[in-house]
């Protein structure tokens, strides 16, 4: 694996996942939004990755066989509404949004979902750092030994 590689794999993470950061702290700040532009509800949103520049196994195959070995980091490949969870339904007449039940449609957002997701998305990101400061300090080594 070229060091620069490395690199590219360890930022392509933290990019990511500061990503997923953003999305989160979104679906938190959107947490009582009872209308928006379309006059729905929010809908929690959820990033989805995947690997980046993967191919098919005969090409990762070959790419193992001539020693260069795969793996370019990860990408965001969606963000999608939340569709499987419903609304959070509360009963206030006096509510501008409710319906006329009385009942009002909050965000299908968990608070504590979304924390737990944002720690996720922290270690993750922890992880990566300390990934890119390992190949750092390879890298810094293997620039010593020239030296002496």
């Amino acid at each position: 694996m070229a060091l620069f590689q490395a690199f590219n794999i360890s930022a392509s993470g933290m990019t990511a996942e500061r990503f997923r950061t953003d999305i989160i702290a979104e679906n938190v700040a959107n947490v009582n939004t009872t209308r928006t532009e379309d006059g729905t509800p929010y809908r929690r949103k959820i990033v989805t990755f995947a690997e980046k520049d993967s191919g098919s196994f005969g090409e990762m195959l070959a790419r193992t066989r001539g020693r260069m070995y795969g793996g370019g980091g990860v990408k965001v490949t969606k963000v999608a509404e939340d569709t499987e969870s419903d609304y959070i339904m509360n009963y206030d007449p006096s509510h501008p949004d409710a319906d006329e039940n009385g009942y009002v449609s909050y965000p299908n957002v968990n608070i504590v979902t979304e924390m737990t997701n944002l720690i996720d998305a922290s270690r993750g990101y922890e992880a990566n750092v300390t990934a890119f400061n390992a190949i750092k300090a390879m890298a810094q080594a293997g620039l010593q030994v020239g030296k002496s």
